[in-house]
């Protein structure tokens, strides 16, 4: 062949090699998935309060630099917003919870790809009433019998139903609105009480034998009602009431997820752990499908 035939082939050649590489790495760019915008809102139990290390950013809402939104965002190498804070109602999406903390949907954009809450345990202080209430009665009665069933009847239920319940609607409801193009998951509340009760663990959470139940029961009726509140506005409901089973303030130290009311290793009794925010993480990603 002619040495300028030879170029013209060498020439062609390089150029459509170009071109394929060219093609290649356009493929590759288009290809590579967009990094989540990520924001995570919503109480202690998001917050991780009690985990450490603290987030020294905010001291006000005791929130974690360990907690589930912090796992998510490092093993989905998702951007993190997180406006998460110990103690939030959901009156606190739409209104400054401390002075200089901003409303937390303040931080939900048109561009927010996921996000992810724990809210309604502290509307109308459902939990601390309900703990406060039932330890104290057990105390009274050396553990014996059903106290706080016997004080406080269907008090607890009916505050859910009545006022949280619709709370949680109209919360995750003002969620779609500011990020409309976001998949939101609502998360419901580990177990923080075993089933039935443990004689063992009296010392720990100081609940009669018979109000162990009843507040294993206000607990599966709060998380119901986030589980309808989120399905009835679009949101994905994660569900911790079989996978944390065996988890609650009674097992041991390395099992549980929640810390107990006393003698535990938490700043914050009656809290996820290290390990429950880490479990909290893990399953709410395995039921999004990031996992």
């Amino acid at each position: 062949m002619p040495k300028h035939a030879l170029r013209r082939v060498m020439t062609a050649t390089a150029a459509a090699v170009g071109t394929l590489a060219l093609g290649l790495t356009d493929a590759t760019a288009h290809a590579a998935p967009a990094t989540l915008d990520y924001v995570a809102l919503g109480d202690s139990y998001s917050a991780g309060s009690g985990v450490l290390p603290v987030d020294l950013t905010n001291l006000l809402c005791l929130r974690s630099t360990a907690n589930y939104p912090h796992v998510i965002a490092a093993a989905t190498g998702a951007h993190l917003k997180d406006v998460t804070c110990g103690a939030a109602q959901t009156s606190d999406f739409a209104e400054p919870q401390y002075p200089g903390v901003a409303p937390q949907l303040d931080a939900l954009g048109a561009g927010t790809d996921l996000v992810t809450l724990t809210i309604g345990g502290n509307d109308n202080n459902t939990f601390i009433n309900a703990i406060t209430a039932c330890g104290t009665a057990g105390v009274l009665s050396g553990g014996k019998g059903s106290p706080c069933k016997d004080k406080h009847g269907t008090s607890f239920d009916d505050e859910i139903e009545t006022n949280t319940y619709p709370a949680l609607k109209a919360a995750l409801s003002a969620v779609r609105a500011e990020a409309p193009g976001a998949r939101v998951a609502a998360l419901g509340y580990p177990w923080i009480t075993p089933a039935t009760a443990d004689p063992s663990c009296f010392a720990k959470l100081p609940v009669a034998a018979g109000d162990v139940p009843y507040l294993r029961a206000i607990q599966a009726h709060l998380n119901d009602a986030v589980r309808r509140a989120a399905e009835e506005t679009g949101a994905t409901y994660v569900d911790f009431s079989a996978v944390s089973d065996g988890h609650d303030a009674c097992a041991a130290p390395g099992t549980r997820w929640i810390e107990p009311l006393l003698f535990g290793s938490n700043l914050v009794p009656v809290h996820p752990n290290a390990l429950g925010e880490r479990r909290m993480a893990e399953h709410t990603m395995s039921v999004l499908g990031l996992s």
